[in-house]
């Protein structure tokens, strides 16, 4: 019998009702295993994260810097202007909104009532360095790289971007539903989780909205360029939106949006080129919601925003995103770094961004790859006829 596949999102979704349900019946005992379970699971990321860093930004960045020519600098620019202003864009409606939509909302006192259940025993797992120290190493290697045109040393790092890809396909996805179970089955017995529900849908809603105003926005930019109807030109790309829900992949969708583009006007060998591109290096949609979820959090915490460490993260943000695995929930794994060193995150905040964002992974993906349409058809105004 063929074999039936359960996309992440399903699966997480039913962990958060599992872990809600089972709340209210488990008996201490059986709690304390999944809370144990958590605590590993926990020390595990933090292990993770810096080699994450390493092995994902320093290839990145290398295959970026290899001079393949104007077009590729233009449009690696492009897509980081897109995701940084996806990012302060969100960060400026979270501010103007998040006052009177998360009114009397709290998760204030989560962790303390959360730790009434202990775990039986942790294991502890110390990261070999530190984030900065790996964003730091990232950097020096993959300018590195690029600069001398080391081909064993790039060997080696995509070697162990392989490795730690893999890592995260095989063993830290896998298990993110059974993290997120334990997480709920915490708040639901220390009675929390109501209201984190609550704020779970008000931001769902918050975010969809902007998604709609950052696409409009995108192709009103895309259309003003190419002198074409950007409405037109965004109801052609929602059969790639549409794709994108449901296969939660921009590398997936690849096909049906490099058809899409060209059906926009875009010349085959440019869509060519920047759709596969773009899948990789622009994640607005997928910044919009790490951003949105990220202030909602700190601001229900009372983590003390601080304006310009914010737009630094941001702006770090944009750079991390590159670096992304290309599955589902690949990119909250690649924030979970920044989101610990700069904004001061801990286990359970971590733990709800991760549940919250792939509630919505679809959306942002959607955006995503929708977002590319809208560079290429720059890109293609840009290269003219000199493009061969």
């Amino acid at each position: 019998m063929k074999r039936i596949r359960i996309g992440l999102l399903p699966k997480v979704l039913l962990a958060i009702a599992l872990g809600i349900g089972c709340g209210f019946f488990f008996p201490v005992w059986l709690s304390r295993i999944f809370l144990t379970f958590n605590d590993i699971f926990s020390n595990l990321l933090g292990f993770v994260i810096p080699l994450l860093i390493v092995g994902l930004v320093a290839p990145g960045i290398a295959d970026l810097g290899k001079g393949a020519g104007r077009l590729l600098a233009i449009t690696a620019l492009l897509a980081y202007g897109f995701t940084i202003f996806s990012g302060l864009f969100t960060y400026g409606a979270g501010l103007l909104s998040y006052p009177w939509l998360l009114q009397g909302d709290t998760l204030q006192g989560l962790d303390e009532k959360a730790t009434a259940l202990t775990s039986y025993f942790t294991i502890a797992i110390p990261p070999i360095m530190d984030v900065m120290s790996a964003l730091v190493l990232a950097f020096v290697l993959g300018l590195g790289m690029a600069a001398i045109g080391s081909d064993k040393l790039k060997g080696v790092m995509d070697d162990f971007k392989g490795v730690i890809e893999l890592t995260i396909l095989r063993v830290i996805i896998p298990l993110l539903p059974l993290y997120i179970f334990g997480i709920f089955l915490s708040m639901t017995v220390s009675g929390q989780v109501a209201s984190v529900l609550h704020v779970f849908l008000k931001l769902i809603l918050l975010i969809f909205v902007l998604t709609v105003i950052l696409l409009i926005f995108q192709f009103t930019v895309a259309g003003a360029v190419a002198k074409k109807n950007p409405f037109r030109l965004l109801k052609n790309m929602m059969t790639a939106y549409v794709t994108a829900l449901g296969t939660q992949s921009s590398a997936a969708t690849i096909p049906v949006t490099l058809e899409q583009t060209i059906r926009n006007g875009v010349r085959p060998e440019v869509a060519g080129f920047v759709v596969p591109l773009c899948a990789t290096i622009h994640l607005s949609g997928s910044t919009m919601k790490i951003v949105a979820c990220a202030l909602a959090i700190m601001l229900l915490e009372g983590i003390p925003v601080d304006p310009l460490l914010f737009i630094g993260f941001i702006l770090m943000l944009g750079i991390t995103m590159i670096a992304a695995p290309g599955v589902p929930g690949g990119a909250i794994m690649a924030a979970l770094g920044l989101l610990q060193s700069m904004l001061g995150f801990d286990e359970t905040t971590s733990g709800l961004m991760i549940a919250l964002y792939i509630a919505m992974d679809s959306f942002g993906t959607a955006t995503n790859v929708t977002g590319d349409g809208a560079v290429a058809l720059i890109i293609d105004k840009i290269a003219g006829k000199k493009l061969k």
